[in-house]
């Protein structure tokens, strides 16, 4: 994410600008999976003679545009699921269903399996399907995959996107850590040849080296892996910045649909349309059943929860990509997790992937004192209150969400990681204790948000429960298709001190939780931690085969980072979405706590 990921389940009531990146919880990684019978996953009911193609499917959203198309740089768990779904094949997906087990379970896509590993961990193979195709009728080559492997290392024209490959590959690195292979734009033909040693194609199987034995890698290559055209068999289709994101540079698309136009902004759309070179048997996972999809953009959220309330004309078959508004819930939901009668077949809620969090600067708010006050004087309970209540989720204890299984441990923050138990409700005697032990005056604070009504509520709960143990904050607030474009740039002068975001783990090992979350080769690191100890820590729990042993350290280094308030952990997420009744299969995508795009349909 986006980054992370998505962004969340909660993400606008909490003032976030959508679900950051995800897949959720669940299974072992640590050895190659076997092949899945079930490849698509259950099929969908709802109808007399059960899904039909035809129709249009509408998305709605408040966002103004999507943060990106571009495969190496979508980083978002509902941009992954929906573009995923209808343009852009991975060489390995997720099933289709609604269990968090088997919704997190690989299967394989563009690729005849989900991949052979060998002995020692260190090299990975995939062999292609036949019949892969671009939008253009082109063959889809093992080079295309390749080359969109190899894109992400341009990492100043691809940053913000997943950068697995770079923490993976055996591709050498500079002192720095900054990898010695630049990208294919700007690459001189020796360093080229690094990558093409880490990477390489014979027919359709593609081959990659590892710089350390990695049983996780085919889960990696769902993100930020995905075929690019590659420049030798189509000049001119790979503008490099831009790719994808506009009418003049639209993907080529190797999935059963096509941008068949892109006008982002408020009152804007983007409309898919059928892909007439996909081939339905080269693919056993995307279903295709409607006609069209037409995602409306740039939305008031309010309005979107009143259109499928009460839905009319084609409002019948629209889903909402947000979050159901705080007012709502009750009518829709009888608890966070229960759908009313009335609402039935039209409704879903679930414990979703993310844990919501505040990032803080720590090169801005340098004492660690001073932001283990921040987390000790917030009433947790007054911010909940305020975004929707026991709706919201639970309280947060670290970046490790319980559903991601055996990596889950309470670090105690709660329950005197500081010296003292902290209530739900803050306290702020505590605090000031803390900011005294500091030995330096508590700075002025600005909280960076993502503008909403709810995110105003969020804000004046967080300042009036830090104003009791004398800590001053100031609004910070940020437009929400900029938020995550503004916070990326410390030196951006709209950049607070700290801000509202979250993170879903992007495949089940928690590896996609601390790595990414804490150095700069995970992408995001929005606390800008640049600690050489920790990541050794994490190159060490990577490294790790054995499954148990390599869950323990996970838990240590997140119990480590919430010592440190290198984030301040809110709350593990709840989502409750809504949609217009005339759309199926209803429920969250545990794989992207998402809908399942994939399979859905019209219903008569």
């Amino acid at each position: 994410m986006v980054r992370t990921s998505t962004w969340l389940a909660r993400a606008l009531a909490l003032g976030v600008t959508t679900a950051l990146v995800l897949a959720a919880c669940g299974g072992s990684p640590s050895a190659a999976p076997t092949t899945p019978s079930g490849t698509g996953g259950p099929e969908p009911t709802g109808t007399a003679t059960g899904p039909q193609k035809g129709g249009t499917i509408y998305l709605l959203t408040r966002n103004k545009n999507f943060t990106d198309i571009d495969p190496q740089r979508v980083y978002t768990g509902e941009d992954l699921a929906f573009f995923g779904a209808t343009i852009s094949r991975s060489l390995v997906s997720y099933i289709y269903s609604a269990d968090e087990v088997e919704g997190n379970t690989l299967t394989p896509d563009l690729a005849t399996d989900t991949g052979t590993v060998s002995e020692d961990g260190l090299t990975w193979t995939f062999t292609l399907r036949d019949g892969l195709t671009w939008e253009d009728g082109s063959e889809l080559k093992c080079e295309d995959v390749a080359y969109g492997v190899s894109r992400a290392y341009a990492t100043d024209i691809m940053g913000g996107g997943p950068t697995y490959q770079i923490q993976y590959l055996d591709v050498p690195q500079n002192e720095d850590k900054s990898s010695q292979y630049p990208g294919p734009y700007t690459a001189t033909p020796e360093q080229q040849a690094l990558f093409d040693d880490a990477v390489s194609c014979d027919g359709k199987t593609i081959t990659f080296k590892m710089n350390k034995p990695n049983g996780a890698f085919n889960y990696a290559t769902t993100l930020g892996m995905s075929p690019v055209p590659n420049p030798v068999d189509h000049p001119g289709v790979d503008i490099g910045e831009g790719y994808g994101n506009s009418n003049d540079s639209k993907p080529l698309s190797n999935g059963p649909y096509k941008v068949e136009d892109y006008t982002p902004g408020v009152g804007g759309t983007m409309t898919l349309v059928r892909n007439e070179n996909w081939s339905e048997a080269s693919d056993p996972i995307r279903k295709a059943y409607p006609d069209k999809w037409v995602v409306q953009l740039g939305l008031d959220p309010k309005l979107v929860d009143t259109r499928l309330l009460e839905p009319s004309g084609d409002d019948v078959f629209a889903i909402s990509r947000e979050d159901v508004q705080p007012e709502n819930l009750p009518t829709v939901f009888s608890d966070p997790l229960t759908v009313q009668p009335a609402f039935e077949g039209k409704a879903a809620a679930q414990l979703d992937p993310y844990t919501l969090y505040y990032w803080i600067d720590i090169n801005k708010v340098t004492n660690v004192k001073h932001r283990q006050a921040i987390s000790v004087a917030m009433d947790r309970e007054a911010i909940r209150t305020a975004v929707g209540g026991d709706f919201v989720g639970d309280f947060a204890t670290g970046a490790i969400k319980p559903n991601l299984g055996a990596d889950y441990a309470d670090t105690g923050l709660y329950t005197g990681l500081y010296g003292k138990p902290i209530p739900p409700e803050g306290d702020p005697d505590f605090a000031k204790e803390l900011i005294a032990d500091s030995g330096e005056p508590m700075p002025e604070l600005t909280w960076n948000f993502a503008e909403s009504d709810v995110a105003q509520l969020h804000f004046a709960a967080l300042q009036a429960s830090l104003a009791k143990a004398g800590i001053t904050v100031n609004p910070g607030s940020l437009p929400a298709g900029d938020y995550y474009n503004i916070v990326f740039d410390p030196e951006n002068e709209q950049t607070g001190d700290f801000g509202n975001t979250g993170w879903g783990p992007d495949f089940p090992n928690a590896a996609t939780v601390i790595a990414p979350l804490y150095t700069e080769l995970g992408g995001w690191d929005l606390s800008q931690v640049h600690d050489d100890a920790f990541e050794a820590g994490i190159q060490d729990a990577l490294a790790t085969l054995d499954r148990a042993e390599q869950a323990k350290k996970w838990q240590a280094l997140d119990k480590e980072a919430v010592e440190k308030a290198w984030i301040i952990p809110t709350f593990f997420g709840y989502s409750q979405n809504l949609t217009g009744g005339k759309v199926g299969p209803i429920y969250r995508w545990p794989a992207y706590g998402s809908w399942p795009y994939a399979i859905m349909y019209v219903t008569p």
